[in-house]
C-alpha cells in the first residue's frame, strides 16, 4: 500500500485554481525552478503537459525527467498526484 504526502492529499483534494508548479506532489524548489524556467510555471501548465500525453502516467515521468531533472520518485509522485486530480474533477 502506498501512501501519499500531506502536499499530495491537499492538491488532490482542491481544484487547481492558480497553484504554483511547486505546489504539486514531487515538485520542490530546485525542480519547480527548472520547469518555470521552461514555462512551466503553474500547477495548470503541468497539468496541460499531462493531459497531452492523454494522462499517461508513465510516460509523464520520463517527460518530466527530461525536462526537470526529476527523479524516478518525483516524477511518479507528480504523475500519481495529476492522475488522482484528475479523477477527482475532470
Amino acid at each position: 500500500m502506498s501512501t501519499t504526502s500531506q502536499k499530495h492529499r491537499d492538491f488532490v483534494a482542491e481544484p487547481m485554481g492558480d497553484k504554483a508548479v511547486t505546489d504539486l506532489s514531487g515538485i520542490g524548489y530546485a525542480l519547480g525552478t527548472k520547469l518555470q524556467d521552461q514555462g512551466f510555471d503553474k500547477a495548470y501548465a503541468v497539468l496541460g503537459q499531462f493531459l497531452l500525453l492523454r494522462k499517461n502516467t508513465e510516460l509523464f515521468a520520463e517527460w518530466l525527467k527530461d525536462a526537470s531533472g526529476a527523479n524516478s520518485k518525483q516524477a511518479a509522485d507528480c504523475a500519481q498526484c495529476l492522475s488522482e486530480w484528475c479523477n477527482n474533477f475532470l
